[in-house]
């Protein structure tokens, strides 16, 4: 029978050249889990951000698609917008334009004096409903002849203008907004040939202080 030493306990024999890491497995088996993740994890999380990186670029190009919409949506209302009040001038100019030779008898009647009576009440209710549509009537004595709202009828040299000048209305023209139905037919005057504008000015001057002496 062994006798046993009181104090000491039996341990199991470990080889010769063994650490004590390889003796205890499970003490070494913590320090692997903490210092790494598990292989299936990493690849999970790399999976995950690729597909991020998917949406995200997917709904970049989705917003860019929407906005081109948007800007050809509102490009195309402007121009349908456009289109509605330009057919609308038209049609309100060729109607006002059959209507000008009418209210050319009522600008002769009035200067004669013989808009009296009815014909009177129907003529200002003529020219107030057309000045409603838009008409105005432009051109008068004085003013600057320019070809692009003038025509001109009558050509004559004047010694008092310095430029050419309507000076005389024959037609009025009319327009609505900045279309012109009809170009103002004018008597133009230019200045005698050979007369420089400053030689023109200065003979008008002498002109107007000799008839103020005269006058006294």
């Amino acid at each position: 029978m062994t006798e046993e030493t009181p104090g000491f306990e039996e341990k199991p024999d470990v080889p010769s050249g063994a650490t004590s890491d390889d003796a205890d497995p499970k003490a070494a088996s913590p320090s692997t889990e903490e210092g790494a993740a598990p292989a299936g994890d990493v690849n999970q999380t790399a999976g995950l951000t690729a597909q991020l990186d998917q949406a995200r670029s997917a709904l970049t190009e989705r917003t860019g698609d929407l906005q081109r919409l948007q800007a050809e949506y509102q490009n195309y209302r402007r121009r349908v917008e456009r289109d509605r009040v330009t057919v609308k001038e038209i049609a309100v100019a060729g109607l006002l334009s059959e209507l000008l030779p009418v209210l050319d008898d009522v600008g002769r009647a009035r200067e004669h004096g013989e808009l009296v009576g009815g014909f009177k009440s129907v003529a200002e209710s003529l020219e107030t409903v057309v000045a409603k549509l838009g008409l105005q009537q432009f051109g008068k004595e004085g003013e600057p002849f320019d070809p692009t709202i003038h025509e001109a009828l009558m050509h004559s040299y004047a010694p008092d203008v310095t430029e050419t000048t309507c000076v005389a209305i024959l037609q009025p023209g009319y327009r609505i907004g900045e279309r012109t139905i009809r170009p103002a037919r004018v008597a133009v005057a230019e200045p005698q040939p050979g007369a420089s504008p400053a030689a023109a000015k200065e003979e008008k001057t002498d002109d107007e202080e000799s008839g103020g002496t005269e006058e006294v």
